[in-house]
């Protein structure tokens, strides 16, 4: 019985400091936050916090890879209202615009990580994610014959970097339904035509 209090107080630990990484990583972004006080405001000891990640780079990686994950989610779920897998990408495509708005999403994810984890780190991160389901939905499309027969991963990687500079543009201030538009106009385009 000691042994799962335990187990549940490291975990109830963790989930506190993640959280309360993610509402400074957010708010302040990653060069202003300080690991002590990320443990303080979540109720441990700065002992706590390196015991879980070692370092702010490590609750930071931790964060980014909650936040890319629950954005993949966004997506897929998005695409899944869709019987037509066509009609699934340009939702999920527009769900990933979307998060352009999300404060969360702009600042972690968009800003801080490509240059905080390094470009390799960030991608390896975000193909676990929201690009395996853009390749997974090109790929759907090329074998029914929706998309011209071509390698699917230099398209995914184009349409990822596209929809990661226009989210990136809404953050800023963009237009989202300017971005929209532009979005089903760049994918029709890529549609063999009816």
């Amino acid at each position: 019985m000691a042994a799962v209090n335990r187990a549940e107080r490291r975990a109830a630990t963790r989930r506190a400091l993640l959280a309360e990484g993610r509402r400074g990583f957010a708010a302040d972004g990653y060069h202003h936050v300080v690991l002590a006080e990320v443990a303080r405001a979540a109720g441990v000891t700065k002992g706590a916090a390196y015991h879980h990640f070692d370092s702010k780079a490590g609750l930071f990686r931790a964060v980014v890879a909650e936040v890319q994950h629950e954005l993949g989610e966004r997506v897929a779920a998005e695409a899944e209202r869709h019987g037509d897998p066509w009609e699934q990408l340009r939702a999920g495509c527009r769900a990933f615009l979307a998060a352009g708005s999300d404060p969360t999403v702009r600042r972690i994810l968009l800003v801080d990580a490509p240059t905080v984890l390094g470009w390799d780190e960030w991608r390896a991160l975000d193909e676990e994610s929201s690009a395996r389901h853009l390749a997974e939905a090109l790929t759907a499309l090329v074998e029914a014959g929706t998309l011209p027969d071509q390698p699917v991963e230099p398209l995914a990687r184009l349409l990822s970097g596209a929809m990661n500079e226009a989210a990136l543009w809404i953050a800023r201030g963009g237009d989202p339904v300017s971005a929209e538009q532009a979005l089903d106009r760049l994918l029709a385009g890529l549609r063999v035509p009816s």
